[in-house]
C-alpha cells in the first residue's frame, strides 16, 4: 500500500483510545475501531501492513530509534507522535507502547494512544523540527 501525500491540515479528535498491536517487525496484527476511524483506513487495510504506513515525514528518525530501542529492551515507551492519515491529513497522539511478553520473550507490541493536548504538541514540535533539520544535513 502506498503512503498518501501529506497535506498541511490537522485532523483532530477529542476523545477515544486508539489501540493497536504489532508483531516484532511492526506489522499490524490488531486495530481497534477508533484506530480505523482516526487513521481513515479500514481494518483490512491496516492488518498486515507495517505501522510505519502512518509515519508522518515531520517525525524525526531519532524519535523512532529511541522508541524501538526502548521497547526491544522490554521497557515501555511513551511520547508524542504525529501520524499521517489515509487522506493525507495529520493527527497528534500521546502514545504508550508496551512489549507483549511470553515469559521473558517479546512476542509483539501493543500501543494505546489518546489525543495529544495542545500543550504537549506545542512543547514537542520545536524539538522534532530541530531533529528533522539535523537529520537532513
Amino acid at each position: 500500500m502506498t503512503k498518501p501525500n501529506p497535506i498541511d491540515e490537522e485532523y483532530t479528535f477529542d476523545k477515544g483510545l486508539i489501540v493497536s498491536s504489532t508483531d516484532l517487525s511492526g506489522v499490524i496484527t490488531y486495530a481497534n475501531r477508533k484506530f480505523c476511524e482516526i487513521s481513515g483506513y479500514t481494518k483490512d487495510e491496516l492488518i498486515g501492513n507495517n505501522h510505519n504506513l502512518l509515519r508522518h515525514p515531520d517525525m524525526p528518525k531519532a524519535a523512532f530509534q529511541e522508541l524501538w530501542d526502548t521497547i526491544k529492551a522490554s521497557k515501555e515507551w511513551s511520547g508524542i507522535v504525529k501520524n499521517l492519515r489515509k487522506d493525507g491529513r495529520y493527527y497528534w497522539v500521546y502514545s504508550h507502547i508496551s512489549p507483549v511478553l511470553d515469559g521473558n520473550e517479546i512476542i509483539g507490541y501493543t500501543a494505546a494512544r489518546r489525543p495529544a493536548s495542545v500543550a504537549e504538541v506545542e512543547e514537542t514540535m520545536p524539538i522534532y523540527k530541530d531533529l528533522v533539520a539535523k537529520e537532513s544535513n
